[in-house]
């Protein structure tokens, strides 16, 4: 079974007896048909022979009894299906509610920690149980519903199948007795099994299975880089001014969208980047409610261009139609160029537009004039445009008759260069009509009348107010390059100084955001992540934030950027422009993958107790390569000499045969029996009986077992010594491991010492040998499995015997520890606490209450 965690599939309805239960169980047969390992975990048959009778193919985990008020309960095993492990578990009813002293609440917490556990799970619920339309069946049935579980639990899940069944053949089964017993259907039909029931409920878990089909292809979309349209249903987007015409076009759109089942209803209204958009708010808030009243959904996007960013949003919408008012320009303004509606026509490709005729079509003003520089700056130049001409007036008028017309012109010249290099295209102009209309009255003759004499004087003041326009449009032409160049350059500084923390390493949520909110000017810059979606709300968690101020919904910000279908970066402090969302939205791309770095650091160190799992059995099956055939080969040997019909073995060569044979089958034995303790203590599964223990008893069954051995170790264990708490079986055998190390390594004369004091609620056990001892930089290396410092004697071991100890006293809550002797050698400590000061039998917090096994139960 895979390691990671396993796959959720749910089985949708519309109401109880469409046939979810029966569904599962045919796709458990079929998946066992194919060798699949499928257990049951929970099924209520309901008294359904034809459930019963698929149930009945299956392997059945018992449940577990519970005792709730006097009464007994069956729930899910939880426990026993982890032991069990198999590959897929059929659990029914995911909403179900668990009885009181149940590990989890719900039944889908139960399944949670299955899918965590790596385990498949196949599941059931209907339509009226899901949270976030609970209130809503109730209202259609008049039944509450009880048992509910969060939409975030289903949407979680890896597939979702709909059992669908008309309400008149729901009717029917009921009516038979296929669904309740005989006394249950009547009152069933004539209340909750109603044909408009089951039609609104049908209908609920239509709707809800196609929205969660729907977010899954706008993840496909996004995921292949899609940008055309595909018609898979029809989404209209309908363009809100802020105008009187605003009403008329929402109804519209939604007549439209309303022509097509599940037809969604989008609003958006594009307001430029300084915020300043001339729509008149309250309009705006009347007109939002009346798109979420009819179905629809508001939003609200930044762009200067308005075509272009009505149709960014609709491609992003996978929108199919878009709805605009005609334009409320006069005729006049229309000569200035193409309205939003023409541009939007031209550049629609794929997505159909409609102009809707409204009464406040061509009632609109002339153009707005707006040029690419400030407003402070385009606020001054209208200053000096009605201040300068009759300023330059009055100058030249003081110079009388020397100055002629040339020099005239020259200087109202320089004035509307003046006024274009401070204010922009529209105050120049205006200084150019007012110039022409000055030097008409004051310099040209006949002076003192608009009156043109000389044709030359006519040719000259309209070359004048040509080149005012000229020069004007480029002064401004020359502004707008240097706003899109200084702006292009922070960006292109911006971008690389994100692309330099990566290069860098650097990671930290919390920076990146701050430099967000630096970047861009704005309060704060927070990472959300949405926990829970619904019809009615949606539940958000911060997992980053800077700034003074934190948001916790969307709605919060001023900027909502999307970062992935599930993360969101939300800006409060002020509105971007276009070309600044575009920016913000390579940093919440950054920011979502440091999110999916971390979690993925996170697994990846869960996964490191596996992949030394795996060192593990690697290294086991190369060090035991050797150590299994070894002895195995000498009793081989020795069996097959003593079955051999060729030689007469004297009894005294048949005892050294079977002597051999013998001690290499023990030999066989205890590395097998350390073997499969080691991969216990690995998994984590060992048993251990935990009790009052006396060191003095343990110490001469020790002693016993080392057999020829024993004679070389001397013991000096203090009958005072106060009881431990630990498993004798286990202690026994650290012990032993110490003892045959010590053993080995002692040399002739300096037999290795066992001793034993108490320091606190502390038993230390002491084996003491005057051998070549360990280097301090190599002692936790002897630890290890497999490891034999310094020793290439494949035959004496697998080098698991410290590996071994160290484990064994660790799961009893004790230790093992290397010291230096003094005067040379190696002295292991082992460490046990103290047992209570009850009866002998009063087990340890922590361990299992059950008396000392018997030999060879552990096994």
């Amino acid at each position: 079974m895979s390691s990671g965690r396993g796959h959720l599939r749910i089985y949708l309805g519309a109401a109880p007896g469409v046939g979810k239960t029966y569904k599962m169980l045919e796709e458990g047969m079929r998946r066992e048909e194919r060798g699949t390992d499928v257990v049951v975990g929970f099924v209520e048959t309901h008294g359904r022979s034809h459930t019963a009778a698929l149930l009945a193919g299956l392997e059945v985990v018992p449940r577990r009894i519970l005792d709730h008020r006097g009464a007994s309960f069956t729930e899910l095993d939880l426990d026993a299906l982890l032991a069990r492990r198999p590959e897929v578990a059929l659990i029914d009813e995911l909403a179900h509610s668990n009885v009181p002293g149940s590990r989890h609440a719900k039944r889908w917490e139960d399944i949670d920690e299955l899918l965590g556990a790596g385990i498949n799970v196949i599941s059931t619920v209907n339509i009226q149980h899901l949270e976030s339309i609970n209130d809503v069946v109730e209202k259609i049935t008049g039944v509450p519903q009880r048992e509910t579980v969060p939409d975030r639990v289903v949407r979680a899940a890896d597939q979702i199948e709909l059992v669908d069944m008309t309400p008149e053949a729901l009717r029917r089964r009921m009516a038979h007795g296929n669904i309740y017993g005989a006394d249950k259907v009547d009152a069933a039909l004539g209340n909750y099994f109603r044909v408009g029931n089951l039609s609104a409920l049908r209908e609920l878990a239509l709707l809800w299975l196609a929205d969660r089909v729907d977010v899954g292809l706008q993840q496909y979309r996004s995921q292949h880089e899609i940008d055309s349209t595909w018609e898979a249903r029809e989404r209209v987007v309908v363009a809100l001014t802020g105008g009187p015409e605003g009403e008329t076009l929402i109804r519209r759109a939604a007549r439209i969208a309303a022509r097509s089942s599940g037809g969604d209803l989008l609003a958006v209204h594009v307001t430029r980047s300084d915020g300043l958009t001339g729509a008149d708010p309250g309009r705006l808030a009347q007109q939002r409610q009346l798109v979420e009243s009819l179905g629809g959904t508001y939003h609200q996007v930044v762009g200067e261009d308005v075509p272009v960013a009505l149709l960014s949003f609709a491609r992003a919408e996978n929108a199919t139609q878009l709805v605009l008012g005609g334009s409320r320009r006069s005729w006049f303004s229309a000569l200035f160029g193409p309205g939003i509606g023409a541009s939007a026509i031209r550049e629609s490709g794929d997505i159909d537009v409609h102009i809707v005729r409204h009464s406040e079509m061509g009632r609109g003003r002339l153009p707005r004039l707006r040029g690419s520089l400030s407003r402070r700056r385009q606020a001054y130049g209208f200053v000096l445009a009605v201040g300068l001409p009759p300023l330059l007036a009055l100058v030249l008028g003081l110079g009388g008759d020397t100055l002629n017309l040339t020099s005239n012109v020259l200087a109202f010249l320089l004035g509307v260069v003046v006024v274009a290099l401070v204010g922009g295209l529209w105050p120049a102009l205006l200084t150019a009509v007012a110039g022409s209309l000055v030097l008409n009255y004051f310099f040209t003759p006949p002076t003192g009348t608009f009156t043109i004499a000389d044709a030359n004087d006519v040719l000259a003041l309209a070359i004048f107010v040509l080149v005012a326009a000229l020069v004007s449009s480029v002064v401004d032409r020359a502004a707008r390059r240097t706003r899109q160049a200084a702006r292009s350059a922070a960006e292109s500084q911006t971008l690389a100084t994100l692309a330099g923390t990566v290069l860098r390493g650097q990671t930290a949520l919390p920076a990146l955001l701050e430099r967000v909110r630096e970047a861009f000017g704005v309060e704060s810059a927070v990472l959300l992540e949405r926990l829970e979606t619904d019809e009615l709300t949606e539940s958000w968690r911060p997992i980053a934030s800077a700034g003074t101020t934190t948001s916790v919904r969307p709605e919060d910000g001023d900027v909502v950027v999307p970062a992935r279908d599930d993360l969101v970066l939300v800006l409060r402090g002020r509105s971007l422009a276009a070309d600044e969302r575009r920016l913000v939205g390579a940093f919440a791309a950054h920011a979502a993958a440091l999110v999916d770095r971390g979690r993925l650091t996170e697994e990846a160190a869960e996964a490191k107790p596996l992949a030394a799992a795996d060192k593990l059995r690697t290294a086991l099956l190369r060090a035991v390569s050797h150590d299994l055939r070894s002895p195995l080969a000498s009793a081989k040997a020795a069996v097959t000499s003593l079955r051999s019909s060729d030689v007469d073995w004297t009894d005294d060569e048949q005892d050294e045969l079977l002597v051999t044979a013998d001690e290499s089958l023990d030999r066989l034995s205890r590395l097998v029996d350390d073997l499969l303790d080691l991969s216990r203590l690995q998994a984590g599964v060992l048993p251990v009986f935990t009790r009052s223990v006396a060191i003095d008893e343990i110490v001469p069954v020790v002693m016993a077992g080392l057999g020829d051995d024993a004679v070389k170790v001397t013991v000096d264990i203090p009958p005072t010594l106060p009881l431990v708490a630990a498993d004798p079986v286990l202690l026994e055998r650290v012990l032993a491991n110490l003892l045959a190390n010590a053993v080995r390594y002692s040399p002739p004369g300096g037999p290795p010492l066992v001793t034993g004091s108490a320091l606190g609620e502390v038993v230390e056990i002491r084996v003491i040998d005057r051998g070549p001892g360990i280097p301090a930089a190599e002692r936790d290396r002897v630890f290890a499995p497999f490891q034999r410092l310094g020793d290439t004697d494949n035959t004496v071991g697998a080098g698991l015997g410290l590996a071994l100890a160290r484990g064994l006293a660790e799961a009893m809550h004790g230790s093992v520890e290397p010291e230096e002797t003094p005067g040379g050698g190696l002295t292991m400590v082992i460490s046990m606490p103290v047992a209570p000061s009850s009866a002998d039998d009063t087990p340890v917090p922590g361990s299992r209450e059950r008396a000392v096994p018997e030999p060879g139960e552990r096994d």
